[in-house]
């Protein structure tokens, strides 16, 4: 029943975000959470803004935050804007700089939120199929120089990524339009088209501190980018809620970009991890697909996707799959602790048995 519902969202199909499980216990692989704990740091900081200045409204700039953002990735203060994870300032970008009569060009196996967007915005979007191999074709998206570009590097969710050269042909062949640069997942293994934001007025780079920095439960995320640029993400938060990150998310965000040598260990171990799996997988008989980020794209060429998807959960470990054309038996496995891949890699042998 969707009566009151607004024409905008009464036949709108939303993001499905991954399973929260409350019922039991499981391990939990199916939302690219980092498995180790933030920086000591980062809940010292939290618990020091905790107190009475919790009833002011916090720095609607983020100043502090930013700064942070600045020194961390090597641009400068006024090309920073910060927001309420990566997926809110997506959005914006999707309304600041696309319209309806420009199409939006992505790939046709990517995060699915972009789709959504496109959808809730009445915008126009132009899918080019990935190559069988789930690596991007770069020569169609050069060839496509009319509209803007929005691509995950590292793609999710088959991992893959470009380099910062072949990214530069993409934003330097669309020189009217915005080029987004998702980089949600750079930080374990890609190259970051950060330093290339004061060398491209149209380039707009999309960071988060869910992932590498062990903070998906905080909420911040920010875009680097000509000032411009951050301007038109300014209008777009400002006509809507000019508040989007609070107090505790600010300070704590602000000392994991602080703590550089527990954060560069941290994605380190996740990496090597996630070398050590891809190479036992292949060793048991999975098809996976080289990635840069903190998950792997798999598939079994003799056990369909939704029996390895039902198997996996019956014994207490969830991972992500898409019933969609070209993946449907393809899982998304998030990268965990050595004792967590052990047990799934236990579980995809018995499932896989005598295969």
């Amino acid at each position: 029943m969707k009566e009151f519902w607004s024409s905008r969202v009464r036949d709108m199909t939303p993001y499905t975000p991954g399973e929260q499980p409350r019922d039991r216990k499981f391990i939990k692989l199916n939302t690219n959470e980092n498995p180790y704990p933030p920086a000591p740091e980062v809940v010292a900081a939290i618990r020091e803004a905790a107190g009475e200045t919790l009833r002011l409204y916090p720095d609607p700039e983020c100043l502090a935050l930013r700064r942070a953002v600045a020194q961390a990735t090597g641009v400068g203060e006024s090309q920073v804007f910060c927001g309420n994870g990566s997926d809110e300032v997506l959005s914006f970008a999707f309304q600041a700089f696309f319209d309806k009569a420009v199409p939006i060009t992505f790939p046709d196996i990517t995060y699915s939120f972009y789709e959504v967007y496109v959808k809730y915005l009445d915008l126009t979007a132009r899918t080019i199929p990935l190559e069988t191999d789930f690596s991007l074709p770069l020569e169609r998206f050069l060839a496509e120089p009319r509209g803007g570009v929005v691509l995950a590097n590292p793609n999710a969710p088959t991992g893959q990524a470009l380099g910062a050269a072949d990214l530069r042909r993409v934003v330097e062949a669309h020189p009217d339009q915005v080029v987004v640069v998702d980089e949600a997942y750079v930080d374990f293994g890609a190259e970051s088209m950060a330093p290339w934001v004061g060398t491209y007025p149209n380039l707009l780079v999309v960071q988060t501190t869910s992932k590498s920095r062990s903070l998906a439960g905080l909420r911040v995320g920010w875009a680097l980018g000509d000032e411009n640029l951050i301007a038109a993400l300014r209008c777009v938060r400002d006509s809507i809620n000019s508040y989007t990150v609070d107090r505790l998310a600010q300070a704590g965000a602000a000392a994991a970009l602080a703590a550089g040598d527990y954060f560069a260990q941290v994605c380190r171990q996740v990496a090597e991890t996630r070398e050590k799996t891809w190479t036992r997988l292949r060793d048991m008989g999975f098809d996976v697909a080289p990635s840069k980020a903190n998950f792997l794209f798999v598939r079994h060429p003799a056990v369909p996707g939704p029996a390895l998807f039902r198997g996996l959960r019956e014994r207490g470990i969830l991972v992500r799959r898409w019933d969609l054309p070209r993946i449907g038996d393809h899982l998304r496995i998030s990268i965990g602790t050595e004792a967590e891949m052990d047990a799934l890699c236990q579980a995809l042998a018995e499932l896989t048995a005598g295969k």
